[in-house]
């Protein structure tokens, strides 16, 4: 107990220094404190470059349904916060910024959310079932968790809300590996079969636009019935690849092609996998890490360029062309910062705003309750031997692990990210969305110069005695 008393005081002391800097460190910032636990976040994006939509997921205790939260969120424009707003928030208060929109009565859990690239009002979602759900959050009726509905299961009629689509294939549960392709509409899963299993749900996406364009659609054709889970259409797999021999933890598509993809698992394994030559690894690398993998990603800039997170608290990045068939090759690096099992991992995924140079900079998020930013052209240009390589920011405004965060596309730099801190916060956990201030990743020579020409104003302006 005095073990967890000291730690406690070493957080938020931590925590402490750190909110004292947000002035100098961030452009934007907001913090809101959820109501129930959340393990997964995404920006979806709709049209407008200072907004968005932010979906999260909340599990609940059993006195209400679990729900998938879809939030309105305003995101103030490069250089207009103020810094002494900013810094100024209650952690035990809900932001003004984030407005809830809807919400969805999901069937189980929710453990993870990804969206279609191509179109992002479609998400699937991962929950404690071997199958994976789609929904269209457009069609979605607005729906409320009623308090005593102890499970958010479809059989509930009325309770829960519709799923559009139902994958199936898994013949274990597959909790939390889940990705979207964005060269086509395929989906990807992992699970504790040890499988990664690839879906089309290319037929289907015409019959969602249909159904959402009239008012309070929910997807199903059967209208006029109530919202049943078995009224909605299963979709049989293109293919299972088996190569595994742990649970799968994540998985991701190759960003230019739809039968390319990777997988990484708790065998410690990276697998690449290419559904034209079969069902078996086109590579796998062996004890890829000396722990379970826990994340993996792959560079939307440079397809090269494969990262993966670690129980071993390292995330290492992996060039494929130096990946042989037997599975031989090291990573190029591999990035320690973290004092604890990385989450996730995710490069920059802005290919409108950001140069290609970009391609070398991606985030890792941990249980140690840091989200670090690096950037792989970094390495070997250390100014400070105690900065690890590579690392040049590091977000600590939560304290305690981050289990999920989101590059958004339409607002360079902006990100999105949710911790398990319920136990510090009063609530939940933590959302928070923010943005560097951009003196942090601009060329130093530029800054350096702007701040020059600050200076030299402040100069003009003061009085003369």
């Amino acid at each position: 107990m005095k073990e967890r008393s000291g730690s406690r005081a070493a957080v938020d002391e931590r925590y402490a220094q750190w909110k004292s800097l947000i002035p100098v460190l961030y452009d934007w910032f907001a913090n809101h404190n959820l109501v129930w636990p959340s393990l997964s976040c995404r920006v979806l994006v709709r049209g407008c470059a200072c907004g968005g939509s932010r979906s999260v997921a909340w599990l609940t205790d059993g006195s209400v349904p679990n729900t998938l939260v879809i939030a309105n969120c305003e995101v103030v424009k490069p250089r207009v916060a103020a810094a002494e707003h900013i810094s100024q928030f209650n952690e035990e208060a809900r932001s003004p910024f984030v407005k809830k929109y809807k919400t969805i009565v999901h069937p189980g859990e929710v453990n993870r959310i990804r969206e279609l690239p191509q179109n992002s009002k479609i998400i699937a979602t991962h929950t404690d079932s071997p199958d994976v759900l789609i929904w269209d959050v457009e069609a979605q009726p607005n729906r409320h968790a009623v308090l005593g509905a102890t499970e958010s299961r479809p059989d509930l009629g009325l309770l829960a809300s519709t799923v559009c689509q139902i994958l199936t294939g898994h013949q274990e549960n597959a909790e939390f590996a889940l990705a979207m392709c964005p060269a086509e509409p395929y989906v990807l899963s992992g699970g504790k079969d040890k499988s990664v299993v690839l879906w089309s749900i290319q037929d289907h996406i015409s019959a969602l636009g249909d159904s959402s364009s009239s008012p309070g659609a929910s997807g199903s054709k059967q209208s006029g019935k109530t919202a049943n889970e078995k009224e909605s259409p299963k979709v049989d797999p293109r293919g299972i690849f088996h190569g595994h021999d742990s649970t799968v933890e994540d998985v991701q598509f190759c960003p230019s092609s739809a039968q390319e993809f990777c997988s990484v698992g708790d065998d410690a394994c990276l697998i690449l996998w290419d559904a034209r030559t079969g069902t078996s690894p086109a590579v796998k690398v062996e004890k890829a890490h000396s722990g379970d993998v826990h994340c993996v990603d792959w560079n939307p800039l440079d397809v090269n360029y494969i990262l993966t997170g670690s129980a071993d608290n390292s995330v290492r990045m992996w060039d494929r062309r130096n990946l042989g068939s037997g599975g031989a090759g090291s990573p190029i690096h591999k990035f320690e910062g973290h004092k604890a099992a990385v989450l996730c991992v995710q490069a920059c995924q802005d290919n409108m705003f950001w140069s290609p140079d970009r391609a070398s900079v991606f985030g890792s998020s941990a249980e140690d309750g840091f989200l670090n930013v690096w950037d792989h052209e970094k390495v070997g240009k250390k100014k400070h031997s105690n900065v690890p390589a590579g690392l040049f920011f590091q977000h600590a405004g939560h304290r305690d692990k981050i289990v999920d965060f989101h590059w958004n596309s339409s607002d360079p730099w902006t990100i999105v990210s949710v911790s398990d801190d319920g136990e510090s916060t009063g609530g939940g956990g933590t959302l928070q969305i923010w943005r560097m201030s951009d003196l942090i990743y601009r060329p130093e020579e530029e800054v350096l110069q702007e701040l020059e020409n600050f200076k030299a104003h402040l100069a003009s302006c003061t009085p003369r005695n």
